[in-house]
């Protein structure tokens, strides 16, 4: 984008365009440059190309070899449509001549491997995005590059050192600017070239530390979480290459609008996952009341499915008898309790304890062997373990156990289900969770959306849930504390991103605290960032918005703006026979200019929508739950349910109280309402045939 082109920032900026034909100089000078730069690029991607995988030393290391080689050739593709840079910073000189790095999306080297383009995740590029007067970190110039069809088209300077640097430290330049509010279509796009220093003091934190992003519209939280696993890829690669790094969204759609960051980024080895396909323990089949499920995202269920758990193992009342030979030995009931008991107070789970059960019973065999003189070894023990007797008294002591018949049999027994639950579910609560009918066996159970995080505890009960390197997880503020637990479990070894905001929480049980979330996410320590300066929601957008904060989130601050264009909001009130007309009359008005256009509604008026737009002869996608298509279109057609964590350039807002009562509660009518309305990048028109919300009906300016 030339920076002619560009929004005009405030007056005090820092950042100039050099002049003239000095300017053309300067930008032939640097396309020159990006012109090596690919043919550097193209250079190390022939070198990985010619690398033979088939000569290894074995099969093995072979196919190891060609999945490494693949993944790096890979990585060093060029994209025509973008630049290997968006930025310069010229260091100050230490004990020798200033110098020049250009930063990008990946590294690029010369033969002699010295840095033509240096990664933005490495640790000099840090001075790209941080530097400032009050630390310039010795960078004399910070420069930004506008863009067009991959060739440079402008040039922007910020001199750190010079007499106005002061005036305009923390402005916004026109190409950064430009950046930010450039019109998108199809998914999210990364945000490298505009990374700001609170953002990216979160990207860079370390593996160690698990943060926790409390993050406003608009302030780009979720990019932030992308490019953090980016970065940490980038530094930790030996370690998170064993252990994983692991995304988690709220549904499909939006896994498929984030799904471009990471590769775009060069980093393909993250996997990708939305908590119901993570917690996929068998086919949802079956829906409940939301009071019914609130109860089952109680954490008290943990406590419950425990004792369940482990109330089946057994007190032993006769002896083992285990014969052998001639004799008969004899472990008595009382030294079978005590093995029992120390299995059971080891702290491992329940199915790893019973698969010690055996050996540990065949020792005592041993010991009263070796009282009466003999001298067993391994093979006797092992045998013993082995032996008919042994299994028939395990598997009477210590049954076998699986998630649904555990969660089956609670479910369908009142005296069970009592036993289990103790003091911590009510008779009243107790009654909620039994099934009317009970089926006749864990097969024939049709289990709810609710039911998947108790049947992930209970696996994890049996048989440990192993833990990735780090877990990005989204909108996090929605999940129930049993679906946080579950998460939890799968970096109870490593760390997390937690991305989220308070105002946001959709569901009947979503947070009110950070602090009670990430100890529910056994993450109690952590660090919390606020980031409440809004980049893509503009200024007319976010006040509108903020109007539902007290109602929604009372304390939480309002976000703040930092755009230089305020954006346009525009409320539109009809007739009810007149509203798809009406909608689809500012669709037309949208699609005028280039950028995306997202058309939310109510779920239970997507389908008339639907058939209206296509009628008024409106070219659009639609997004559902599950994933929208393959290709990309300007106008969306979006269900309020899926709308979180999209962004427009200009959204069409349908019936807001129709969205609003679609929820169970006010609170989460109201949340889910401002959602929908801070999905807009640049503008927001809201058409209404029924009276707005009450705060939201005041006359606007």
């Amino acid at each position: 984008m030339r920076a002619s082109d560009a929004p005009t920032g405030p007056s005090t900026e820092s950042p100039r365009c050099p002049a003239g034909d000095d300017a053309r100089v300067e930008l032939d000078r640097e396309q020159a440059f990006l012109d090596r730069a690919r043919a550097e690029l193209n250079r190390m991607r022939e070198a990985a190309e010619a690398l033979d995988a088939s000569r290894a030393s074995d099969a093995i290391s072979g196919e190891v070899l060609s999945r490494v080689l693949a993944r790096r050739i890979a990585s060093l593709q060029d994209d025509p449509r973008t630049t290997l840079f968006f930025g310069r910073i010229d260091l100050a000189p230490q004990d020798g001549p200033a110098e020049s790095f250009h930063i990008g999306r990946r590294h690029v080297s010369d033969e002699a491997g010295d840095p033509v383009v240096v990664d933005w995740r490495a640790p000099l590029a840090t001075a790209f995005y941080r530097a400032s007067r009050n630390n310039r970190m010795d960078v004399t110039l910070r420069r930004r590059f506008g863009v067009e069809h991959g060739r440079l088209t402008a040039l922007e300077d910020e001199h750190l050192t010079s007499a106005d640097a002061a005036a305009g430290d923390g402005a916004t330049g026109s190409l950064l600017a430009a950046e930010i509010e450039r019109p998108r279509t199809g998914p999210m796009r990364d945000i490298v070239s505009t990374i700001q220093p609170e953002q990216d003091e979160i990207v860079r934190g370390d593996l160690t530390t698990t943060i926790c992003v409390q993050g406003a519209p608009g302030t780009g939280k979720t990019a932030v979480g992308l490019h953090r696993a980016a970065w940490l890829l980038y530094s930790f690669r030996d370690r998170l290459d064993r252990s994983g790094v692991l995304v988690v969204g709220p549904n499909r759609a939006f896994l498929d609008h984030i799904g471009a960051v990471l590769p775009s980024l060069g980093e393909v080895r993250v996997s990708h996952a939305t908590i119901d396909s993570l917690l996929d323990h068998g086919r949802v089949r079956a829906d409940e009341p939301a009071e019914v499920a609130a109860l089952k995202g109680d954490v008290r269920m943990a406590a419950v499915l425990r004792r369940a758990v482990w109330s089946r193992v057994q007190r032993p009342t006769e002896a083992l008898v285990v014969p052998r030979g001639v004799r008969r030995w004899r472990v008595p009931a009382y030294v079978a309790q005590e093995v029992l008991d120390e299995l059971a107070t080891r702290g491992v789970r329940y199915s790893s304890a019973r698969s010690l059960l055996p050996m540990r019973l065949s020792h005592q065999v041993l010991l009263a062997m070796e009282r009466s003189g003999e001298s067993p070894d391994d093979r006797v023990q092992d045998a013993v373990a082995r032996s008919a007797p042994v299994r028939a008294y395990v598997s009477q002591l210590w049954p076998a156990l699986d998630p649904a018949a555990v969660l089956h049999g609670l479910f369908a027994d009142a005296d069970t289900l009592a036993a289990a639950a103790g003091d911590d579910l009510s008779p009243d609560e107790q009654r909620m969770l039994l099934w009317d009918k009970p089926p006749r066996s864990k097969g024939t159970a049709r289990w709810s959306r609710a039911d998947m995080p108790l049947l992930d505890e209970l696996a994890d009960l049996l048989e440990r849930v192993p833990s990735l390197g780090h877990v990005v997880l989204d909108e996090a503020q929605d999940l129930s504390p049993m679906q946080l637990r579950a998460v939890g479990r799968r970096c109870s070894t490593g760390s997390a991103t937690v991305l989220g905001d308070i105002a946001q929480g959709t569901t009947p049980w979503a947070t009110s605290s950070w602090q009670e979330a990430m100890r529910h996410l056994g993450k109690s320590s952590h660090d919390l960032v606020v980031l409440d300066r809004g980049f893509r929601v503009p200024a007319a957008v976010i006040e509108y918005a903020a109007r539902l904060l007290p109602l929604t989130a009372p304390g939480l601050g309002a976000p703040t703006s930092v755009r230089t264009n305020e954006g346009r909001l525009r409320i539109v009130e009809t007739a009810p026979a007149d509203l798809i007309a009406s909608v689809a009359d500012a669709v037309r008005d949208a699609v005028a200019a280039p950028g995306s256009v997202g058309v939310i509604a109510p779920d239970a008026v997507v389908p008339g929508l639907s058939d209206g737009l296509a009628d008024a002869g409106i070219a659009f996608g639609r997004l559902d739950t599950d994933h929208g298509d393959d290709e990309d279109h300007q106008v969306e057609v979006v269900p309020a349910s899926v709308a979180k964590g999209l962004e427009f350039d200009r959204v069409v807002v349908v019936e807001p109280a129709a969205i609003a009562a679609a929820e169970p509660d006010e609170r989460t009518g109201l949340r889910r309402l401002y959602v929908v309305l801070t999905r807009a990048v640049s503008e927001l028109t809201v058409v209404h045939a029924e009276p707005l919300p009450g705060p939201l009906a005041e006359p606007t300016d």
